[in-house]
């Protein structure tokens, strides 16, 4: 991050939101025709019930938003769900657009943001948890629109592929 800005110009800023609505505040952002960046995951939940999927902030209570600070700052400020834009010494913190870029980046073709290492055809992984924790298998492809993986698995004298999460295979180095 630079340090305050003064010049008349748009740049991307670090908005807090209120607990709990970062979309809230996305919203009200794009109602005042401020662009807005707001980064998600995808997360895996397992209970009693089975296994599920749930959409969460990338960063908890915080969205970008661009936008010129010294027409605006005070508006994004008194936005509903908008905490505050965060400043140091009253001064508002621009972020680098390469660290915006950056994350953009890891974004989906679902608008996700990837966390992890990637996967490649031929890759060596492990399975991390379950029934068959510990076993190396080779990757071989994703699973088109789910989040599951094929994987050769080697075993004494037994190959087989196998359908699993994402999730429960981790590259090894």
């Amino acid at each position: 991050m630079n340090q305050g800005v003064s010049d008349d110009q748009a740049r991307w800023y670090a908005v807090r939101t209120k607990s709990k609505e970062e979309d809230r505040a996305d919203i009200n952002l794009r109602s005042w025709q401020v662009q807005t960046f707001t980064p998600k995951l995808r997360d895996l939940r397992t209970s009693g019930f089975g296994r599920r999927y749930v959409t969460k902030p990338l960063f908890s209570r915080y969205i970008f938003a661009y936008f010129d600070a010294s027409l605006l700052l005070h508006k994004i400020n008194y936005t509903r769900g908008v905490e505050n834009v965060v400043s140091f010494g009253g001064n508002p913190i621009p972020i680098d657009d390469q660290i915006i870029n950056l994350i953009k980046d890891r974004e989906d073709e679902d608008g996700f943001i990837r966390v992890g290492e990637e996967l490649n055809y031929g890759d060596q992984v492990t399975i991390r948890f379950g029934p068959l924790k510990s076993l190396v298998g080779i990757f071989e492809k994703r699973i088109n629109e789910t989040d599951r993986v094929k994987i050769l698995l080697n075993t004494v004298s037994y190959q087989s592929h196998l359908l699993i999460d994402r999730e429960m295979i981790e590259k090894v180095h």
